[in-house]
């Protein structure tokens, strides 16, 4: 048996069974991050684990990196506690191929795991104190969109983030005044320059990342906690710089078949780490195929990250890529999958992949409709991406990905992923005759919001903030299953489908608004009504 905490003592067995193992002295590097990072990273979850802790290990085993990174959580101490102490903060990497193999490597990049909040006095300090020192370079951040949100949907601060800018840095309780904190004491210190590094997936990430820490900031100021000299520090991207990124990994939760085979290979210490709905493990499972596109905006320097894999450019060339995934390649696909295949009772995005109309639906969607608008952003062939995704990503059946998953905060996610194209049809002066999946997968969302399948029966519809409301909608217009009134329809889903900060247009000023009512009329008709609709608009 071998241990993923004591690899070390197993260096020969490992290697025998094909695991790929550290090219550099673990203990020094570590030894070096623990003493003074250059590279700290928030929010320990499972894409990190998976890719960020890969890119800082290609980078140790090149020689570009000597000391080990830190990683921290702000919200909840759980992963620290529970995920990184356990294991002495190593991760086994667990790359899920098409054919069934796995392949296995220890990421040991890893120095320390710290719960920075002031709720963990001696943790938040000693990352404080890494702060303060001009040798950190970059932190890097996945702590999911919410993570930077500071206001409810009314528009007004959370309840914790007012008392926070009301009482100054010494009350900070969100992430971002957590940020702003340390930057505070980077400051005092001397005010050395950093980029702090946005890697979560929604469009220009640096640019809200900045707009939020400033909101703190400047909050700050206005209370009488900092001084102007403050605020124009973080406001000058030549010494706080807030780059921006485009990520891509799909990185599902660990999954039990994996726990089973490692454990089956003779690992003793990796079964899975429940936490809530999520799962953590020592191991983190994920495809091989990633990409990471970074603003080349460091203003105290930076690590090798080219050694990592990383494509390092210009902002503008980031947002290009960006919105070339975000709106043509990638996650509309992924909604048309999630929507339709919950409907149809899939459980695995892979397996839906095998179903013909669905394959033909993120075809076009992507090849047709999607791809005539795209701007190449070159660093990245926006036809090869979409070539890879259909041909090996999506149906990579060791990927446990749901379309469950993917469907969750789906009315956030439509003004970028249908609403872009659509606009820029309209800005081109294109027709939109030449437009079938896009409004079919809009009134496929219609139809989900039933929370019916096509057989009839009730499932649980993922959560979204506007749930609630848009189901309201629905039903105080009387529509269910089977009403296909055009009347009904219309007086029930004009108000939704004219909702500019859902679609970031209206629909039926883009002339769509009226093909989506007839489309969900088709989709409603009964049970079997999705299928045959679906063959309709798919079938050659």
């Amino acid at each position: 048996m071998v241990s993923l905490k004591q690899w070390q003592q197993s260096r020969d067995e490992l290697a025998n069974m094909g695991v790929k193992l550290p090219a550099f002295d673990v203990d020094a590097t570590r030894e070096a991050g623990l003493k003074q990072p250059r590279w700290i990273h928030f929010g320990g979850g499972n894409l990190y684990r998976a890719f960020h802790a890969e890119i800082a290990q290609d980078v140790m085993d090149a020689g570009e990196l000597d000391r080990g990174f830190v990683v921290v959580e702000t919200f909840s101490p759980f992963t620290i506690d529970e995920v990184y102490a356990p294991y002495d903060q190593n991760i086994l990497q667990v790359i899920m191929h098409e054919d069934g193999t796995l392949d296995e490597r220890v990421l040991a990049s890893t120095a320390a795991s710290f719960f920075c909040n002031p709720k963990r006095p001696e943790h938040y300090e000693q990352v404080k104190t890494y702060f303060e020192s001009d040798e950190l370079q970059l932190a890097t951040f996945t702590i999911t969109e919410k993570g930077y949100a500071l206001k409810n949907a009314a528009g007004e601060f959370f309840g914790y983030v007012a008392d926070e800018i009301a009482n100054g840095p010494a009350a900070a309780a969100s992430t971002m005044g957590i940020i702003a904190a340390l930057l505070l004491a980077r400051y005092n210190a001397g005010a050395a320059p950093i980029a702090l590094v946005s890697t979560d997936n929604f469009s220009q990430n640096g640019r809200r990342f900045r707009d939020a820490v400033l909101t703190v900031v400047e909050g700050w100021l206005k209370a009488g906690h900092v001084e102007q000299g403050f605020v124009d520090y973080v406001s000058d991207e030549a010494r706080v710089s807030f780059p921006w990124s485009m990520i891509d990994r799909i990185t599902p939760n660990p999954a039990e078949d994996v726990a089973k085979t490692l454990a089956d290979e003779g690992w003793s210490d990796l079964p899975l780490i429940p936490n809530g709905p999520v799962n953590f493990a020592g191991f983190a499972n994920t495809e091989q195929v990633h990409y990471l596109v970074v603003e080349d905006s460091f203003p105290n320097g930076r690590p090798a990250l080219e050694e990592g894999g990383v494509i390092l450019t210009d902002r503008e060339t980031v947002d290009k890529a960006d919105t070339m995934k975000v709106t043509t390649c990638l996650n509309p696909l992924h909604t048309g999958l999630a929507v339709f295949g919950c409907l149809l009772g899939y459980t695995k995005i892979a397996n839906e992949m095998r179903d013909p109309e669905l394959v033909a639906l993120v075809k076009r969607l992507g090849y047709d409709e999607g791809m005539s608008v795209v701007v190449d952003p070159k660093v990245i062939d926006p036809k090869q991406f979409i070539d890879v995704l259909v041909e090996h990503r999506l149906p990579n059946p060791s990927l446990p990905d749901a379309p469950q998953r993917i469907a969750q905060d789906t009315s956030q996610k439509l003004p970028i992923r249908y609403g872009h194209t659509i606009n820029a049809y309209l800005s081109a002066g294109k027709s939109m005759d030449s437009l079938v999946c896009i409004p079919l997968v809009i009134a496929g969302w219609l139809r989900y919001l039933e929370a019916k399948t096509d057989f009839g029966e009730d499932f649980t519809p993922s959560p979204d903030p506007m749930l609630e409301e848009l189901q309201g909608k629905l039903a105080a217009g009387g529509i269910e299953l089977c009403v296909t009134d055009a009347v009904a329809i219309h007086n029930a889903v004009r108000p939704i489908l004219s909702n500019k900060e859902i679609f970031d247009c209206d629909l039926y000023e883009a002339g769509l608004g009226e093909r989506v009512e007839a489309m969900f009329a088709e989709l409603n008709e009964g049970p079997g009504a999705v299928r045959a609709t679906l063959k309709k608009y798919l079938t050659a």
